[in-house]
């Protein structure tokens, strides 16, 4: 397996709005991660990644989501090797704000932690669910998350992944002296079947890939027409979408003992007095 390490990291983005069509990128995102995370079920649930964290998903069974990003805008501080929890409350919410824009003011810091992605504090089976949204193709060396990520997850656990497809307009646009400032041009973009053999090199089984968005992503997309297109690509052009979404599952097969093949003989047996033989014995004398 060809090796994924860069020694000089890209640029880490900090929001969706690093992106000039960050909206259009994080609404599609989010749209087929609600989706997915609807059929995982369990106690926990971790978003890697500060485009991870914004990711609403209230429609997850799972009701205790974990936000772990590499540094938090709001408290200004940002991490290094060893993670620091955040604790947070709820107690300064204004009396006029509803619980869901309380939720939505809040969700980037209850339940916070301040580290890196390839160094998760979890123990070992404890997470039901992972969203990495875009996480790889910023990532030093995504080999290393997803060893981290196959170490906590439980069996039968779930991750999410999605990622910039290289074989669209966007990674055209990333080689064109478009934008340089852009931080796309420092992005990853790794196919979605390269991402998927890690995964099978772990464990994972993958369920389902969706592609989403067909532009260049340098540009905000503000053409009437673009949803009618977009559904006529997803339809007979997917494989040069911008964005995929993959979701896999974690498989551990069982140990079982092994049985024999056939029911072995004992080489003794005991031996007894006959008692025909004897009695012809006694006739004859």
């Amino acid at each position: 397996m060809r090796s994924a390490f860069r020694a000089k990291p890209p640029r880490y983005p900090t929001s969706w709005d690093d992106f000039p069509a960050g909206e259009h990128i994080r609404d599609a995102v989010n749209t087929v991660c609600s989706d997915y995370a609807e059929r995982i079920f369990g106690y926990h649930f971790a978003k890697l990644g500060s485009l991870s964290a914004v990711i609403n998903l209230n429609t997850s069974p799972i009701r205790h989501h974990i936000n772990q990003v590499p540094f938090d805008n709001q408290f200004g501080c940002q991490s290094d090797d060893n993670t620091a929890s955040i604790n947070t409350t709820d107690n300064n919410v204004a009396p006029s704000q509803s619980k869901d824009e309380s939720r939505e003011s809040t969700i980037s810091r209850e339940n916070t932690i301040v580290g890196q992605s390839h160094s998760l504090p979890f123990s070992e089976n404890s997470i039901d669910g992972f969203l990495l949204a875009n996480e790889l193709d910023f990532a030093q060396d995504p080999h290393e998350i997803l060893r981290e990520v196959d170490r906590v997850i439980t069996q039968n656990g779930y991750v999410i992944i999605s990622g910039f497809n290289p074989l669209s307009l966007a990674g055209i646009a990333k080689f064109l002296p478009v934008k340089r400032g852009n931080i796309l041009h420092d992005a990853r973009f790794f196919t979605s079947y390269r991402i998927k053999d890690w995964l099978q090199l772990l464990g994972f089984e993958i369920v389902e890939q969706r592609q989403v968005l067909f532009s260049t992503l340098f540009f905000q997309q503000r053409w009437k027409g673009a949803a009618k297109l977009q559904h006529y690509l997803a339809s007979y052009l997917p494989w040069c979408s911008a964005v995929y979404v993959i979701l896999a599952k974690k498989r551990v097969i069982p140990m079982t003992a092994i049985k024999p093949k056939r029911s072995l003989k004992p080489r003794f047996s005991a031996v007894g007095a006959s008692v025909r033989t004897s009695t012809v014995n006694r006739s004859g004398r």
